[in-house]
């Protein structure tokens, strides 16, 4: 898989904006109303955004699963420009129940009815990247890549990636799929480091690393230039905010990233993608890095 420019990146065989937008945000706890929701879609795809990842799980209630596949799906047909070049990501293998817990379910046949379930909501006849949420302790792996592998030997997903994963499970996901295996998404951010070794695989292995929280989740994006200091003495040198800094320092990383930031309002989403313009220096990187 060849590395893109600073602009665009390559999932699979699909070039997308090199920074997407993440739709949790609004579905959750403390979602705005919907009319907010899809202007700040319409944002994202007015400011350049090909890629838009969602989940089954990113609802409020046990009534309203998959809220925000459906909201995805009514702000694309209502966008009034192409949206053909889109490609939307979506998950299963993680359940909310309606009571604020999250909950798992990796066993192939849940995996292929929520496959079902997604393509419904979505409107399409086959989801662009479909991942595996989240690793069930009781499910083997193995069974659950099996039933992402059979979904896409069948046609039902054009890709397949997998979220939540350490390399070992990379690596096996990998072998399941017979080497297609196109994205990673996992937790990264200034705050959360520790998967700094699936980076490191992804880059060697080609496969696209989707840091999930970048900016350090829903209730902390705002505080993150006052957490690490180094971030903030650098963005107030270059004149932008610390949440724009933090994501041209993930792309300087690798070629192979592609942040996902949350977001629930236009502003926000469109800071965050002018990120792809900055052009960090090694020495800049080097010390964010440290920080």
């Amino acid at each position: 898989m060849a590395a893109d420019t600073n602009t665009t990146r390559r999932i699979g065989d699909v070039e997308v904006s090199a920074i997407g937008l993440g739709g949790m945000p609004m579905s959750i706890e403390g979602r705005p109303d919907e009319d907010r929701s899809i202007a700040t879609i319409h944002a994202a795809l007015d400011a350049g955004i090909t890629l838009i990842d969602t989940a089954d799980a990113y609802h409020l209630t046990a009534t309203d699963v998959g809220h925000n596949e459906s909201l995805i799906a009514k702000a694309l047909a209502s966008y009034g420009g192409d949206t053909s070049n889109v490609l939307v990501a979506t998950k299963g293998g993680h359940l909310r129940p309606g009571d604020g817990s999250w909950t798992l379910d990796g066993s192939p046949k849940h995996i292929a009815e929520a496959c079902e379930a997604s393509l419904k909501r979505l409107g399409v006849d086959a989801i662009g990247l479909y991942q595996f949420h989240r690793p069930d302790p009781k499910v083997p792996y193995a069974e659950s890549i099996g039933a992402i592998r059979d979904l896409l030997d069948a046609g039902k997903i054009r890709l397949a990636g997998i979220s939540n994963a350490n390399p070992e499970q990379i690596t096996q996901a990998n072998e399941i799929l017979g080497g297609r295996l196109v994205s990673v998404q996992n937790q990264f951010s200034p705050a959360f480091r520790s998967s700094e070794p699936e980076l490191e695989l992804c880059d060697e292995l080609g496969i696209a690393f989707l840091p999930w929280s970048p900016l350090g989740g829903i209730s902390r994006a705002g505080d993150l230039g006052s957490q690490h200091p180094a971030f903030h003495e650098l963005a107030a040198e270059l004149g932008i905010s610390p949440q724009r800094l933090t994501l041209a320092w993930m792309l300087a990383k690798s070629p192979y990233v592609i942040p996902i930031p949350g977001s629930s309002r236009p502003e926000t989403i469109r800071d965050s993608y002018a990120a792809v313009d900055l052009t960090l220096t090694p020495d800049q990187v080097a010390t964010l890095d440290a920080a």
